[in-house]
């Protein structure tokens, strides 16, 4: 005999499958229909409603041929993805990915395919043996800030500016009930959709989307980061008051930026570049990013943790063959950057948006 289960006694993935999709007006780009599936039916009520009406629209601006003229050979790079067997998935691993092993000539398939998305910036990933070496070290980070955080499990995250979904595998792996990214670099969605097609994970989602296209105040989240973010901000306490309208009341945000030191008053201003990379406005001590959090209307900040990128973290593999960190410092002295202003420090902050 069947028993009825109260709504109340079920999980929240088991609730979010309890309506049913309707296919949108237009034609959603192939990798997302099945994102527009799940969230459909799951945000069809309730505050998420308001963003769901929007993701059609967002999905064919953010995966357009007509602006992305890689599109269609990324996409011939995931359509050349083999076969492999998925049963060890791993999430809590560093390399997060797929154990097990398949002949020479699927590991050759395979790379060749993955090697269609190159650069891979963040991971690192194991499919079946196969390392990505991504240039970042992205397990280091996750190490530092895991066991300082509020528990994932059960929670709903949104990860801004993801890149192709590494922590959103983890965070998927410390037991979020839901995880969304958005990251509106067409390459990095891709690279989350080719790990996607053998880990099959629901409810976690990378979207072609940037902070600014989700509805203004939509606090439904109850843990989001911004990791490497803040700094392409040129106003960063905008930034700030953006995320904070994204937590649930009581939620946590976890911050990442690049840093100086300094006292709560120090800000370092490169006018748009700093270590080669273009769109950097604004570097703060971290005791000043925590005086930017307090400002913004969060309680409870703390600086979980400061240091300087090594050139371990950070730097040129295989799977990524353009210049990263010992490129961008001064060879005579790599305590600067190649501009002569101090070399990447980073810290991570949490804060709280009381009830």
């Amino acid at each position: 005999m069947r028993r009825l289960v109260p709504v109340s006694e079920l999980r929240v993935t088991d609730r979010y499958r309890m309506t049913s999709s309707a296919a949108p007006a237009t034609k959603l780009p192939p990798e997302l229909v099945s994102d527009w599936q799940a969230l459909e039916s799951r945000w069809i009520d309730g505050p998420l409603s308001e963003w769901r009406a929007l993701l059609p629209e967002q999905f064919n601006t953010g995966l357009s041929p007509a602006r992305y003229g890689d599109l269609p050979r990324w996409r011939e790079a995931i359509a050349n993805l083999p076969p492999l067997p998925t049963a060890g998935i791993q999430l809590n691993a560093a390399r997060v990915g797929i154990s097990g092993s398949v002949p020479t000539e699927t590991l050759d398939t395979l790379h060749t395919a993955l090697m269609g998305l190159h650069p891979w910036r963040k991971g690192p990933f194991e499919l079946c043996g196969l390392h990505v070496d991504t240039e970042w070290r992205s397990d280091w980070k996750w190490e530092r800030l895991a066991g300082a955080i509020a528990p994932l499990r059960g929670r709903r995250v949104l990860d801004v500016g993801c890149g192709n979904g590494y922590h959103c595998w983890r965070m998927l792996g410390g037991g979020a009930a839901e995880v969304i990214g958005v990251d509106p670099t067409p390459l990095f969605v891709l690279q989350f959709k080719a790990l996607q097609h053998y880990l099959r994970q629901q409810c976690i989602h990378v979207l072609p989307v940037t902070l600014e296209a989700i509805p203004a105040h939509l606090p439904v989240f109850d843990t989001v980061f911004s990791m490497g973010v803040l700094y392409h901000r040129r106003n960063p306490m905008e930034h700030l008051v953006s995320l904070r309208n994204k937590l649930a009341p009581g939620g946590q945000l976890v911050l990442e930026t690049l840093v100086i030191e300094g006292d709560e008053n120090a800000l370092l201003e490169p006018n748009g570049r700093y270590a080669r990379m273009g769109n950097v406005w604004q570097l703060p001590s971290p005791g000043l990013a925590a005086r930017w959090l307090a400002q913004a209307g969060f309680s409870r900040v703390e600086i979980i943790d400061v240091g300087q990128t090594s050139l371990e973290e950070q730097r040129r593999t295989p799977w990524m063959t353009f210049h990263s960190l010992a490129q961008f410092l001064d060879p005579d002295n790599p305590g600067l950057t190649i501009e002569g202003l101090p070399a990447p420090r980073r810290a991570i902050l949490t804060a709280e948006l009381l009830p």
